[in-house]
């Protein structure tokens, strides 16, 4: 959800069934309402202190314009960018082809085994080259990383000694479900968007 309507949302929740009660955690803001409805609230941009009206602290910490790093990363292309709130302050988007699995036995199998080895190699190289193009310059400057994609194959992009600087940078657990990232991708991506799980009955 984006963080510009959630307090909006909030208030329709109440409005729809109820004034919840609100249990803060450390790392989530808990929903329950009279009739039953649920919603889990994950605090994005850890670590944050839950105060005695959860609520109004959320709005405030989700509020607050971070200057984020964001790599996404699949077989068919990467992404890697520099965001401020909204904004968009640079970026690098590149693709590689790497082929499919093919049915083929023997050593035709071998052969495409290798050259989708070799493709894959080719365009990891290249999203380290370009994420570390983009972000470290930044890198004593970015509060978090936002990572979108294919886990595998953004975890191994950020394991690459060359993006070391960027260890020390905090990351958000979750790895965003992304297209193959273009431009356009990235561009469309809220990297501060709020994730809200709700039960059945909200």
């Amino acid at each position: 959800m984006p963080r510009s309507r959630l307090a909006g949302w909030l208030d329709r929740f109440a409005a729809r069934h109820g004034d919840p009660e609100v249990r803060a955690t450390e790392d989530a803001v808990l929903l329950r309402s009279p009739d039953g409805a649920e919603a889990g609230i994950r605090v994005p941009f850890l670590p944050w202190t839950p105060a005695p009206d959860p609520l109004p602290a959320l709005l405030r910490h989700v509020a607050v314009d971070r200057t984020l790093g964001v790599v996404l990363a699949r077989r068919g292309g990467h992404a890697a960018g520099v965001v401020t709130g909204e904004q968009l302050l640079a970026s690098k988007v590149g693709s590689g082809y790497v082929q499919g699995r093919t049915k083929a036995g023997g050593w035709s199998q071998q052969r495409y085994a290798r050259r989708r080895a070799n493709q894959a190699a080719r365009a990891g190289a290249e999203a380290v080259e370009d994420a570390a193009r983009v972000l470290l310059p930044w890198a004593d400057r970015l509060q978090h990383l936002v990572l979108g994609g294919d886990r595998r194959v953004v975890e191994d992009v950020l394991a690459d000694p060359r993006l070391e600087p960027l260890s020390g940078v905090p990351r958000e657990p979750d790895v965003r479900p992304t297209p193959d990232p273009r431009l356009v991708v990235l561009q469309e991506l809220d990297p501060t968007s709020v994730a809200v799980t709700l039960n059945e009955l909200a």
